[in-house]
């Protein structure tokens, strides 16, 4: 079994310079979406037809996981999905009898590895299977022609058919799967004579009529599924649809969610149980969340993993981090990548973390910059603190031993080391080791002058 991905279109309608099936859902490229789908089937190829932005389509796949199996091939003008297909016909195997060549569309990110599944099954050298679907928003779609005894005897495009064949609700959603050895004849007979003066590829439909084919086509009735996307307001559409998609999976598995449109899923997410997520969540990339995790309104979570009994309150972002059990970070809190919190940790309002490994039972609770450091455990970081990092060319590393108290309003200048139980009085600035047991006071001296006068403004 071989794959075609109709992808080369520009879409016009979508007022962009990038290529339509580069648009997101879910975070995720239409394009992406289709050819995980196509991947999930077990095909020996997955051609993919592009024309517009080809160079830039090709460099966002560079890294896929499915790259071996693509094929890229260029439609340098368009002409119809039937032409598309024929620029990929030279590098399908058409001599095998039983090979069905499945065709999809790049447009379509939410068609199901099942539905397509069940397409394949009726394919063979004597049969084409395709997909249609009954909905009550047909306009601009091409109608199923069936006949008598509701076999398909061809399909019709809404801007070639006749009023009456505009009344059907029975539409075609492009997807078909063809036997490779009739795909080639079929092909080469394709004629342009219609009112777009396009290749049709579902012309071939009265051809396999023709030549005693058989047409099974599936219907579907949920539209959603097969929709494609010409314009921003029918991606804002899958968009939310596929949304509730994934938040019905998060319910039915018992995550608690204040306001399911108020979440949204950017990647692959797990949750365990007994899970909250307030309002206006995002969760982007690979997500993990522990069971009893409490996540307040307005955060966002990308690539990281929170331990059990964690809670994220309002307004934190957290981005490539992991976070012990038990742990509190919030409100307004920032972890930025590289930052590892362990159990029991407290990281508070205002508070911004980097490439920061803080040890079990620390605790920073509010308006601190903790850059390239290691806290043992037991650690208190005091209010106004920060670790300077950075001398301008180099980053350098800050390492605290355990239970180490750091007073508020001092700055830690890197590289330098507090030992265990040090501790460092309010307002100092520490750049040389503190011993073990010992308290470090490094601010000036204090001076008092009588009589000064505040500055006045100049009138």
């Amino acid at each position: 079994m071989e794959i075609v991905i109709l992808a080369a279109g520009k879409g016009t309608r979508m007022h962009s310079a990038h290529p339509k099936v580069m648009h997101t859902i879910g975070g995720k490229p239409m394009l992406a979406h289709v050819i995980d789908t196509a991947q999930s089937l077990g095909p020996e190829k997955i051609h993919v037809v592009i024309g517009f932005g080809a160079d830039a389509i090709k460099q966002a796949f560079d890294s896929s996981p499915h790259k071996s199996i693509l094929n890229w091939v260029i439609q340098v003008k368009q002409l119809g999905t039937g032409h598309a297909v024929q620029q990929a016909l030279p590098q399908i195997d058409t001599d095998a009898a039983s090979n069905p060549v499945l065709v999809l569309f790049g447009d379509v990110p939410l068609i199901k590895p099942e539905t397509l599944k069940e397409v394949l099954e009726h394919c063979d050298d004597n049969n084409l299977a395709l997909l249609s679907v009954n909905t009550q928003r047909p306009d601009g779609l091409g109608r199923i022609v069936r006949n008598n005894d509701n076999q398909v005897t061809a399909i019709i495009e809404e801007r070639d058919a006749s009023a009456e064949q505009k009344q059907i609700k029975e539409v075609n959603s492009g997807i078909m799967a063809i036997p490779a050895s009739r795909l080639e004849q079929w092909l080469n007979a394709l004629q342009n004579n219609n009112d777009q003066q396009e290749f049709y590829l579902t012309d071939i439909v009265s051809m396999a009529v023709q030549d005693k084919c058989s047409i099974n086509a599936m219907v579907i009735d949920d539209d959603m599924e097969v929709m494609g996307v010409n314009d921003k307001s029918q991606l804002a559409l899958l968009e939310r649809h596929y949304q509730m998609k994934t938040v019905e999976e998060l319910l039915s598995k018992g995550v608690t969610i204040r306001d399911p449109s108020r979440l949204d899923v950017r990647g692959d997410i797990f949750c365990g149980k007994d899970t909250i997520i307030d309002c206006n969540v995002i969760l982007e990339g690979s997500v993990r969340l522990g069971s009893n995790v409490e996540v307040g309104a307005n955060v966002i979570i990308k690539d990281s993993v929170i331990g059990d009994g964690v809670k994220v309150l309002p307004g934190t972002q957290i981005e490539s981090s992991t976070i012990g059990n038990d742990a509190s970070v919030g409100p307004m809190a920032r972890l930025r990548p590289g930052t590892e919190l362990g159990d029991g940790t407290k990281i508070g309002n205002f508070v911004e973390t980097k490439n920061a490994k803080i040890g079990k039972g620390s605790k920073a609770s509010h308006l601190a910059y903790l850059g390239d450091v290691e806290l043992g455990e037991n650690c208190n970081i005091g209010a106004g603190t920060i670790v300077c990092n950075y001398d301008g060319v180099n980053k350098h590393k800050t390492i605290l031993g355990n239970n180490v108290f750091v007073g508020s309003n001092s700055v830690l200048v890197a590289p330098v080391s507090l030992e265990d139980n040090a501790f460092v009085a309010a307002g100092s600035a520490i750049n040389s080791t503190v011993p073990s047991d010992s308290l470090a006071v490094a601010r000036s001296k204090q001076r008092n002058i009588m009589g000064w006068k505040r500055p006045t403004k100049n009138k």
